[in-house]
């Protein structure tokens, strides 16, 4: 980023709820760090740490922090790296992408925490690829992260070193190539996010940035009439290309082009109570300032697998602190990887205390459904403390 990223105020919007201040925190990791928090004006509350996804920022928790504030709890969500009015990170696609690896993301939240003045936090919480995030950070560091709720992303546990017979096993299908091989020819979005077009393809669209996102979050929410999930056979093309065109993309078609062809009507977007006009706009204020590449960057680092190997030194580790899964009914997010979230629930997360689908949620659960989301979350932190070990 620009030094004149630097200069930006903290985010002051009308939409932002009484009680949500924003501010920043510095040297984080390197970063200058912009958050959001509320129930900051007691000392000694238990403290939340929420993890936005992509393509979202700290202010998609904004209808949840209140009535979390509210139950008693400091609850601080920041823009992660990569996004919003956090800087130090670098936007250009030739960039190093090892400040975006997974760890690392890690090494951002515990370094906020420990800024924070905190050993511990009740719960870190996280969403899509936050959800990622916030897994990790309960595997590395239980004893910071003292639970863990995912939503919308399932956490299927470390990548595994081959072992025994397995090890001479031969590699699998090119799955890339056989779903461009489709009568209907197809690709897989995130292998396209690792692509240099793909920042200029959202941040430069004929429809502008606005238009996008507004596209972009209604064809992932249970408004798209679509959006009926059901478990995938396995990690073929065939049974991957059941999934809607913004997971499985035509081969040809960028996803600006993608989700333009399901904008919804001015009746439609009028009629969204979940994400009004002036929300979106804050969202689409930011990302056409910033652009997409800093949340591209972690997709990239995924797909390249160039970061894998010091994943692997955890082959084998579960997550054992108190664990939630919080999904939309209508999000075909828990079944993007088949068996994920079987794995979740039998082997990688040993002390699961729930695992939700929302009704009329599809992608972006807590902000489609935040009064359900909320209710569950403090449950879930109730059965939480009285599970935790004395």
């Amino acid at each position: 980023m620009t030094d004149a990223g630097r200069l930006l105020p903290p985010l002051a919007d009308p939409s932002l709820p009484p009680g949500v201040r924003a501010r920043f925190v510095e040297d984080i990791n390197g970063l200058r760090m912009h958050l959001l928090e509320a129930g900051h004006d007691t000392p000694g509350r238990p403290c939340l740490l929420l993890l936005h996804g992509f393509p979202e920022l700290a202010y998609s928790w904004r209808k949840v922090m209140p009535a979390l504030a509210a139950a008693g709890y400091h609850v601080v969500a920041p823009d992660q790296r990569g996004y919003g009015r956090t800087t130090g990170w670098d936007a250009d696609y030739d960039a190093d992408l090892a400040p975006f690896r997974m760890l690392n993301l890690v090494r951002d939240a515990l370094g906020l925490v420990f800024a924070l003045g905190r050993r511990e936090v009740a719960a870190v919480v996280g969403h899509d690829f936050g959800a990622s995030v916030a897994a990790w950070c309960a595997l590395v560091r239980p004893d910071v992260f003292r639970a863990v709720a995912l939503m919308s992303a399932p956490f299927a546990g470390p990548p595994a070193i081959p072992f025994g017979e397995a090890r001479g096993a031969p590699p699998g299908p090119d799955i890339h190539a056989a779903l461009a091989a489709l009568p209907r020819p197809r690709k897989h979005y995130q292998w396209y996010y690792a692509t240099r077009e793909a920042n200029e393809d959202m941040w430069r669209c004929p429809q502008g940035v606005h238009a996008f996102l507004r596209a972009y979050f209604h064809h992932k929410s249970a408004d798209w009439p679509g959006n009926r999930p059901f478990r995938l056979a396995g990690w073929t093309a065939e049974a991957l290309a059941q999934m809607p065109t913004y997971y499985i993309m035509d081969l040809h078609e960028g996803m600006a082009a993608t989700v333009a062809r399901e904008m919804p009507s001015a009746e439609q977007i009028a009629a969204c109570r979940w994400l009004p006009e002036a929300e979106l706009a804050v969202y689409a204020g930011e990302y056409a300032r910033t652009g997409f590449q800093g949340g591209l960057n972690w997709y990239r680092c995924r797909t390249s697998g160039r970061f894998n190997g010091e994943l692997e030194v955890f082959s084998g580790r579960t997550v054992d602190v108190p664990s939630l899964f919080v999904a939309g009914r209508s999000d075909w997010g828990i079944h993007q990887v088949p068996g994920a979230i079987e794995r979740m629930q039998e082997s990688a997360c040993t002390r699961m205390l729930g695992c939700h689908l929302v009704e009329g949620a599809g992608h972006w659960v807590q902000q489609e459904r935040p009064e359900a989301v909320t209710a569950l979350l403090l449950r879930f932190l109730r059965e939480a403390a009285g599970a935790a070990p004395s």
